[in-house]
């Protein structure tokens, strides 16, 4: 936090320092790179760039994007693509940088909440799955959180509730119910995972007990810890499962390629950025996201209140690394960041630049003046067909729905993104450019549903909130005969 510029240099040396024993790091001269202004002028990596690679990687080829054997490879959840990215996990990377930053973020926790009882009582941890790969059996994959719990040393594990091989099973279902049955009966104090299927297990456990509310079963329940998607749609539906204005919620930003940033307080917005787990930072603005040679700032280069794409560099073999999330800094002392949505979940189809930190935000203001509770969401252009006009549509799953009509609701949310958002605001001018946004409320279940058709349920899976395309809508539409 002190030295925030010093130290992202010092990681920048020492990933050169054991890259350059990898093929990557001999072809692109490692060794004769001495700061960041040599560095930056590598070429920008996508995942599409280096799977050629990562695949020779999981059938055992040594030295290729890291030094070494890789035995481990996350898989990225994403969204509902079809194609999951496997990203390598070296023992090194595990340990110094997931592994690090979540102590760093228990630190924090206590040190805001000495009372946490962390490693007093249990730790329910919503985890993923693990696979073997058949064709070379010696490399395993699956959500970076299962990895993590199935390396986690024996002296941990009593503080962890499901056991670990309920933890890691792959059947999403068959894990709920035998979770239903043992956490229940524990005294859990702590809750991590994705808000989406943390809810789903919530809803189990009720079901089971018959009890009105969460905190009947575990009354010392003091941290729910979460990270993937913004908490603010969420927030109303956990107070009706967590009655308590004593719970703590933190939010973290781990993902499969690292473990960027945690919390520093309860009622801070921002992430403080960890500057020192093996992962330095380059910043591309959002006027420069889709250019073929784009602006990149380091970390000292950053402004408040502007859009950046995320260009990692980690000891995962990961060398200026387009992760593909966008965040807005609040705070260059400490560097502590907000996370806005992916390069990828935007809709700018008319130039209206609505990013899912706006669409999260009006729906979350519009439900606290409705008194309705929303549990998934999506949002897709409508294109331009004639003489009508073009505009956005919104599917919509309710929990509680909305006092007043569904056309108040509508009214009032459209209001609220031209409130947060100028550039939509000024296409809505007098309908001049879009119409008022379309939304279709959905029965209960639906994206649940969907996600599960899409084998895309449990671990760190992400329902898509916005594409500046139509792929997602329209097969939800379908799936549901709308």
């Amino acid at each position: 936090m002190q030295y925030p510029a010093e130290v992202q240099a010092r990681v920048l040396k020492e990933l050169l320092l054991q890259g350059k024993y990898c093929q990557y790091g001999k072809q692109h001269q490692f060794a004769s790179i001495k700061d960041w202004k040599g560095y930056s002028k590598l070429p920008f990596l996508s995942y599409e760039d280096i799977k050629g690679d990562i695949n020779k990687m999981m059938h055992g080829e040594k030295n290729i994007l890291w030094p070494g054997e890789v035995e481990w490879f996350a898989k990225s959840s994403g969204t509902t693509n079809d194609k999951s990215k496997f990203i390598p996990v070296p023992k090194v990377n595990l340990r110094n940088c997931h592994v690090k930053a979540s102590w760093d973020s228990v630190s924090i926790i206590y040190h805001n909440n000495p009372d946490a009882r962390i490693f007093a009582d249990k730790s329910l941890i919503m985890g993923g799955s693990i696979e073997r790969l058949p064709a070379h059996p010696k490399t395993k994959y699956g959500d970076v959180s299962a990895i993590m719990l199935h390396n986690m040393p024996s002296v941990g594990r009593p503080f962890y509730t499901p056991d670990f091989d309920t933890a890691i099973l792959p059947n999403f279902d068959e894990k709920i119910e035998k979770m239903v049955k043992i956490c229940s009966k524990e005294n859990v104090t702590m809750i991590g995972g994705v808000p989406t299927w943390t809810i789903v297990l919530f809803r189990k456990i009720l079901e089971a007990t018959g009890k009105s509310n969460i905190l009947e079963i575990w009354p010392n329940l003091k941290v729910y810890s979460h990270g993937g998607v913004s908490f603010e749609p969420y927030r109303k539906q956990f107070k009706t499962f967590l009655p308590s204005d004593d719970i703590i919620y933190m939010e973290f930003f781990n993902a499969s390629e690292g473990w960027f940033g945690s919390q520093l307080y309860p009622e801070d917005e921002g992430m403080l950025l960890l500057l020192d787990n093996n992962i330095y930072y380059e910043f591309i603005p959002s006027s420069d996201w889709h250019k073929d040679h784009p602006t990149v700032v380091p970390l000292e280069g950053v402004e408040k209140g502007i859009n950046y794409a995320m260009v990692i560099s980690t000891n995962a073999g990961l060398w200026r690394y387009k992760l593909g999330d966008t965040v807005r800094f609040t705070c260059t002392n400490p560097y502590k960041i907000k996370i806005t949505g992916r390069t990828e979940q935007f809709i700018n189809a008319f130039g209206e630049e609505v990013m899912v930190a706006n669409t999260d935000k009006a729906l979350s203001e519009t439900c606290k003046k409705t008194n309705a509770v929303v549990t998934e969401y999506t949002v897709a252009p409508i294109y331009f067909n004639g003489n009508q006009k073009g505009g956005h549509e919104w599917i919509v799953e309710f929990e509680k729905d909305p006092h007043g009509s569904l056309d108040m609701f509508t009214e009032n949310l459209d209001k609220n993104l031209q409130r947060l958002n100028s550039d939509y605001e000024a296409k809505r001018y007098k309908d001049m450019a879009l119409s008022k946004l379309k939304l279709k409320a959905v029965p209960k279940g639906t994206f649940y549903s969907w996600m599960k058709s899409k084998g895309k349920i449990g671990g760190q899976h992400k329902v898509p909130r916005l594409a500046n395309h139509r792929k997602y809508i329209d097969d939800i539409r379908r799936f549901i005969k709308l």
